[in-house]
């Protein structure tokens, strides 16, 4: 079975067409790609056009992801560079992502509709936590807290697995370090901590504008690199790299 390998700001994912697969993947198969390629999931290609696909995005334990902004993005850029069409549709679950690829590289995301909840007092291993509920079409969990690497380790798994979130949630802890500057650290539902996260930036942006934190542009600083996030209403705009690792990669 061939892949490609790709990576967006550290976040790795290998990009494989089910007909070259042969067969849908399973959740066992996808779990074990990722581990034995290093990636942080798997994308696969249901269907492709010119300027359109419909991918699957795997998470490394096996589960299946609603929504990623960095996976849609490897999506859209390897369409791009396959058929040579700027524009490019990305359907994944109930949610279309229109994306441009500009001329430096780098491709600009239409990543719909986010919604934003009230700030909401969560119990946390006997600390009281404000946490800020996002949809991006995939569950979020922003947290306002000045911390380091230990923080993001202890409440990150914690919070994926609150009751709250009955279906689990993605963790976004920020800092808010200017009227248009965000750093976030993000532990990422069903592959734990990540050099960086597409719908994290765009719910950490949007989290931050609703709540006067911040004013769009947002520039989302994560370990992995930078992210740029236009709230407009309640749509928001993601703009960030994708770049190729490897073309050409046979597993079994």
């Amino acid at each position: 079975m061939r892949f490609s390998k790709w990576h967006a700001l550290g976040n790795s994912y290998l990009l494989v067409e089910r007909s070259e697969a042969g067969a849908p993947l399973t959740p066992e198969r996808a779990q074990a790609l990722s581990a034995g390629a290093d990636s942080d999931g798997v994308l696969e290609v249901l269907f492709a056009t010119d300027d359109e696909l419909t991918v699957l995005i795997w998470n490394p334990d096996g589960s299946l992801a609603e929504m990623s902004g960095n996976g849609t993005r490897i999506a859209a850029a390897w369409l791009a560079q396959r058929t040579g069409s700027p524009d490019v549709h990305v359907h994944v679950g109930l949610r279309t992502v229109r994306a441009h690829i500009r001329a430096d590289g780098l491709v600009e995301q239409e990543l719909g509709e986010v919604e934003v909840g009230p700030l909401e007092t969560i119990e946390v291993s006997e600390e009281q936590l404000e946490v800020t509920p996002v949809s991006v079409g995939n569950p979020h969990a922003v947290v306002r807290l000045d911390h380091g690497r230990d923080d993001l380790l202890r409440l990150g798994p914690l919070l994926e697995r609150h009751p709250r979130f009955p279906d689990r949630t993605n963790v976004q802890l920020v800092e808010v370090e200017s009227p248009h500057t965000l750093r976030v650290s993000v532990w990422e539902r069903g592959a734990g901590e990540t050099s960086a996260s597409g719908s994290s930036a765009v719910a950490a942006a949007a989290a931050a504008v609703a709540h006067g934190w911040c004013t769009s542009p947002v520039t989302v600083r994560l370990p992995g690199g930078e992210l740029l996030v236009e709230i407009h209403g309640r749509h928001a705009r993601l703009t960030g790299p994708a770049v190729e690792l490897d073309a050409d990669l046979e597993l079994a």
